[in-house]
């Protein structure tokens, strides 16, 4: 599975960003597609999570209501919709794919990751 994220950038706190991931390769064993992020220092976190077959998505409690974690089969791409931006939310995004087991917010759970795209929000 190869996974190529876009969509980073620099912006002010209360602005919008959407994040796009990019799906290819040998998918048949993948059920769940998350969004993490991990800011200078700090360890890795879930953010958003999609069930591919059914679309249940899950969110962390710092970004519900303010994050939307959608797919679009025919594009083979999920996104996530950031708005009212933080700048507590400044941190590399990075995309993964796998099936989890126990936690779909749990960054051990997945094995496919992108290469990560930088999120800076300011004051």
């Amino acid at each position: 599975v190869k996974l190529v994220e876009s969509g980073g950038g620099s912006v002010q706190a209360g602005g919008s960003l959407r994040l796009s991931c990019v799906v290819s390769g040998h998918t048949s064993g993948v059920n769940a597609m998350a969004w993490f992020r991990q800011a200078p220092g700090k360890e890795r976190e879930g953010v958003a999570a999609i069930y591919t077959a059914t679309g249940s998505a899950y969110y962390a409690d710092s970004v519900k209501g303010r994050f939307t974690i959608s797919q679009d089969n025919l594009k083979n791409t999920v996104y996530l919709q950031m708005n009212s931006l933080k700048p507590e939310d400044t941190a590399m995004y990075y995309c993964a794919a796998d099936s989890p087991v126990i936690s779909i917010l749990d960054p051990d759970e997945y094995s496919a990751w992108g290469q990560g795209t930088q999120v800076t929000v300011s004051s």
